[in-house]
């Protein structure tokens, strides 16, 4: 067991003083349930502070890195920066669900691949930095981790692929598939301009334009993401 969080914290570029906050953070439920009585203790508590934690810093660096953006285009961002898809996709990142203490059942099921598990136990360990080396520690993880890429930039590595990721909140938002349809082409052959447009269902849309159809139909998602993100909790 040392030699794995030996490992998991050269991942994550942190060493902690109070290794039992680490093997905490990495505790599910499901493997405290079925432990004896007092021996365990989960990570539920962990994650309760560090999304508290987590929230704060999305926060100050968005409003550090973007001094211009008023609050609604802050909140739109910040709400996919402590989204369950992008800290699950940060956790894989660094090799978090390997780690995990899970019960017999919730291993069985998958559950290292969880994208709701893995982004609690991701806050968790945010909590656990924050318990064991203070706020610049955890700034420093999130900083170098949760906030390497900026969600507004359409180069970014985290938004290479907006229709994936409209598909996977889609379906974690219980709504039906991305459906897209070309609406306009405009410009001679040379320089054509493709409006494309998304719909989830009859109540979202968005249309995006792109000098190609794959370009139209990226900015389309793109600008329905974020839509979304600012509804989910």
């Amino acid at each position: 067991m040392t030699a794995d969080l030996e490992r998991l914290e050269t991942a994550i570029g942190y060493r902690f003083s109070n290794r039992e906050l680490l093997a905490r953070a990495l505790t599910h439920p499901s493997h405290a349930y079925e432990a004896p009585p007092g021996a365990e203790t989960d990570n539920q508590r962990l994650e309760f502070l560090g999304d508290a934690v987590l929230g704060l810093l999305a926060s100050e660096h968005l409003v550090r890195r973007h001094p211009d953006w008023r609050e609604g285009r802050l909140s739109i961002l910040k709400n996919y920066l402590v989204s369950s898809p992008h800290l699950a996709r940060i956790a894989q990142r660094v090799g978090l669900g390997e780690h995990l203490r899970l019960g017999r059942g919730e291993e069985m099921s998958g559950g290292r691949e969880k994208t709701g598990l893995l982004a609690d136990a991701l806050e968790a360990l945010i909590a656990a930095i924050y318990l064991d080396g203070g706020l610049e520690a955890a700034r420093r993880f999130a900083e170098t981790y949760v906030f390497v890429d900026d969600p507004a930039g359409e180069n970014s590595p985290s938004w290479t692929n907006y229709k994936g990721a409209l598909q996977e909140t889609a379906r974690e938002m219980n709504l039906p598939a991305p459906r897209y349809a070309v609406v306009a082409e405009e410009g001679p052959p040379h320089a054509r301009r493709f409006t494309v447009e998304v719909r989830l269902g009859a109540e979202w849309s968005a249309r995006g334009q792109g000098s190609t159809k794959k370009a139209a139909g990226q900015q389309a998602a793109r600008l329905l993401l974020m839509r979304l993100l600012a509804q989910k909790p």
